[in-house]
């Protein structure tokens, strides 16, 4: 892959033109944009792959659920279904998409949509009883085809987008340029112990403007697991070996966390968004103990007895600052 990529590097520059291009059509109003009269949120990023897009949504549905009517909408990737769909309790990730059946599956008193043609979706989401007063987008950074009234620019710590160029040699879904366009920007994964130093670095690396917000933010590992028979303490598992099942964009973090645990395990890698055969299934089924992440476990659940399947369920911390982030997130909604 890495050779593919560095022999397509000639159409770096192609595709950086079209994408500059269209941005462009949109700033000064030749594509046009809809916009809304009530708060819409976008949650994305400028690179393909991982960079916390879910665990983020699932902060701001914590943050507001208890204060507002709260909606979500994704676009319901790899999902087997087309159009506008409301996702319930008893939906399917191929019906769904799996990061839209998580968050239903958690938050079950909020409304979760999927809708490839988010125009679509916020008209359909309006016509709901209650009615949402906020609309979260999941992954909408580059469908301008929307204009949110807030946008959150998530980047992980070891691959900033300052540092990347565009496909399909990098990983940039558009120039780097884009990131003007966030209210907020959050540096994601971060270490623990990242110190102000580093920070000074980083942010002048990203060149934030002046009315934009820049946050860092690390992953929260729950001290433990959880499955349909309830939950146990991952540090159980010190002496018994098991399967680490991934389907995600980018699953070292998670190895690296359960290697410094001291854990005894078999790491089985999938790719993102992987829908599981049934020959997979049985195949896994040799293991008498898999733990796998929760985006995967809604994919997983069904094949697997409730004591052989676990999943790790983590959270978005930030590395101080919470404070400002909720109020700013909060003053918008107000305003």
């Amino acid at each position: 892959m890495d050779l593919l990529r560095k022999i397509l590097l000639p159409i770096v520059p192609f595709y950086y033109l079209v994408t500059w291009l269209r941005n462009k059509l949109y700033d000064l109003g030749i594509k046009k944009s809809v916009s809304y009269n009530f708060p819409v949120i976008a949650v994305g990023n400028l690179s393909v792959g991982g960079t916390g897009k879910s665990p983020m949504v699932e902060y701001l549905i914590r943050l507001l659920k208890d204060k507002v009517t709260l909606a979500t909408l994704s676009r319901g990737y790899k999902r087997e279904t087309k159009g506008f769909q409301l996702v319930q309790i008893g939906s399917t990730a191929k019906e769904v998409g799996d990061e839209p059946l998580q968050f239903k599956t958690k938050f079950t008193n909020v409304a979760v949509a999927v809708d490839a043609d988010r125009r679509n979706g916020i008209s359909s989401l309006i016509q709901l009883n209650p009615k949402p007063e906020v609309i979260l987008l999941d992954d909408a950074y580059q469908h301008r085809k929307v204009k949110a009234g807030f946008y959150i620019l998530l980047t992980p710590y070891y691959d900033l987008y300052c540092d990347d160029i565009v496909l399909p040699t990098g990983n940039l879904r558009e120039p780097s340029k884009g990131a003007d366009r966030a209210d907020i920007i959050v540096v994601t994964k971060c270490p623990n112990d990242l110190g102000d130093e580093a920070r000074e670095m980083i942010t002048k690396k990203l060149k934030i403007k002046t009315t934009q917000t820049l946050l860092f933010a690390t992953i929260d590992y729950g001290d433990d697991i959880i499955s349909v028979s309830g939950e146990r303490s991952v540090q159980s598992l010190k002496n018994i070996p098991f399967a680490l099942v991934t389907g995600i964009a980018n699953p070292q973090p998670l190895v690296d966390y359960y290697q410094s645990l001291g854990l005894d395990f078999t790491h089985i890698k999938y790719p993102d968004h992987h829908n599981f055969t049934k020959t997979e299934i049985e195949q896994l089924k040799k293991y008498t103990c898999i733990l796998t992440t929760e985006k995967d476990y809604v994919r997983l659940v069904g094949g697997f007895s409730e004591d052989v399947l676990w999943y790790q369920p983590i959270e978005m911390k930030f590395i101080e600052d919470a404070e400002v982030f909720d109020n700013v997130i909060l003053d918008y909604i107000k305003k």
